[in-house]
């Protein structure tokens, strides 16, 4: 290939980032010591396992909690120990919150309590128009000029608080980290929390016999009757943009805030394709078709699935690896129907959210680069086990995504 042709195939160039979120996970006992990737019929990622670069990677920096803030945005290239500064301010700037000096954010979830236990983390997955009537309801009744609850997507929401820094030194646990436990061993407690305990424990007085829930008993749907305060944060991080960083136009399409505030804090285009959630019921087609269509304009575009993270929360073997097949057949099928040649496609989860502990871990997850200039290194499914056989080992995930894209004579990763 000469160099006009080498040029001309460099400025061709489209990219795909597909994250499965939480699909990793550990052995099932009961299955073979199966994971719900190994457990998954996925004959297209197969198939492109077998013309992969395939490894594992670490999306958590060592001492970094687990969230998907965190990997995220190692996924997307910034390095979270020189950006992370709390999940609840990148989901502030998806709903457009703005954070004044002496403020602070903390993510508040709609969560069901029976008779003293974590029973649902998401109070059954909770419906948007539920959510904001009840949150609407928090404003009114426990809202004042230093406490505001702004309304956000299902059952996660914000909490704004003035004039009490002092509670982001609470010890606070988030809620799908105690599933079924008693919520007395895990309120928020030390400096800094009374005020955190007293705004959900007087949200249970609020919400208890709510229109909305009395409604929702009766059709046999799972009630929100408190909030969950956890994952605060005091500042907003400036990070650079992504098209500065690598000269490309990108755009993503997800169903969470957290995603939509990472991409407006690095410039990153948001589609809004009807049908993508953030629950089982996400239309995987429709965020296929709308990913691939994007590419006509953007240089690379970002696919973030939320459901097999979703179905990790609740224990679901079933719902998991219902989830990855179906990320499989309509969006990874669509990918490998890439009419031209000039495509290379990066395939991971952002962490492992193993069925028996139902949360997140921070363990290296599997990852695969597709397409054009690749070397394959043999692995022969997309599975924890078979990217461990391969022996790559990539530290720092952050450092994956120049990796992928060939922008420069560099050559791949090998």
């Amino acid at each position: 290939m000469n160099l006009p042709e080498a040029n001309a195939i460099l400025r061709s160039m489209k990219y795909i980032v597909l994250i499965i979120d939480g699909a990793a996970g550990h052995p099932l006992p009961g299955y073979g010591g199966k994971t719900c990737l190994e457990l998954a019929h996925t004959p297209n990622m197969n198939s492109l396992a077998e013309e992969s670069l395939m490894g594992m990677t670490r999306t958590v920096p060592r001492g970094m909690e687990p969230s998907s803030a965190c990997a995220c945005m190692s996924i997307l290239g910034y390095n979270p120990e020189t950006y992370y500064r709390g999940r609840s301010a990148i989901e502030a700037k998806s709903i457009g919150i703005p954070l004044n000096e002496g403020e602070v954010f903390f993510r508040c979830n709609l969560v069901y309590i029976e008779n003293g236990k974590m029973a649902s983390y998401s109070a059954g997955s909770i419906e948007d128009k539920d959510a904001r009537e009840l949150i609407a309801s928090l404003q009114q009744n426990l809202g004042n000029e230093n406490i505001h609850f702004y309304p956000g997507i299902s059952y996660r929401h914000i909490c704004k608080i003035a004039g009490h820094e002092e509670t982001l030194m609470a010890i606070c646990t988030p809620p799908h980290d105690i599933p079924g436990k008693p919520i007395a061993d895990f309120l928020p407690h030390g400096q800094g929390s009374a005020l955190l305990r007293e705004l959900m424990l007087k949200s249970e007085e609020v919400l208890s016999n709510h229109k909305v829930n009395i409604e929702r008993r009766a059709k046999n749907a799972i009630p929100a009757t408190m909030v969950w305060l956890f994952w605060g944060s005091g500042q907003i991080p400036d990070m650079p943009s992504f098209k500065n960083i690598t000269g490309l136009r990108a755009a993503i399409t997800s169903g969470v805030d957290l995603l939509k505030g990472l991409a407006k804090m690095t410039e990153i285009d948001i589609l809004n394709i009807p049908g993508v959630s953030d629950d089982l019921t996400n239309d995987y087609e429709a965020q296929a078709s709308g990913a691939m269509n994007a590419l006509e304009k953007y240089d690379l575009v970002i696919i973030h699935v939320e459901s097999p993270d979703e179905a990790g929360h609740t224990g679901s073997i079933s719902n998991k690896v219902d989830a990855i097949e179906k990320i499989d057949k309509h969006i990874v099928k669509k990918l490998k129907k890439w009419s031209g040649s000039s495509l290379r496609v990066l395939i991971m989860p952002d962490h492992p959210t193993p069925i028996v502990l139902q949360t997140h871990t921070a363990e290296p997850i599997p990852f695969m680069v597709w397409g054009l200039g690749n070397q394959a290194n043999g692995a022969k499914r997309f599975t924890e086990a078979e990217a461990l056989k391969t022996g790559l080992f990539i530290d720092n995930a952050h450092t994956l995504i120049s990796q992928l894209l060939i922008i420069s004579d560099k050559q791949p990763l090998t």
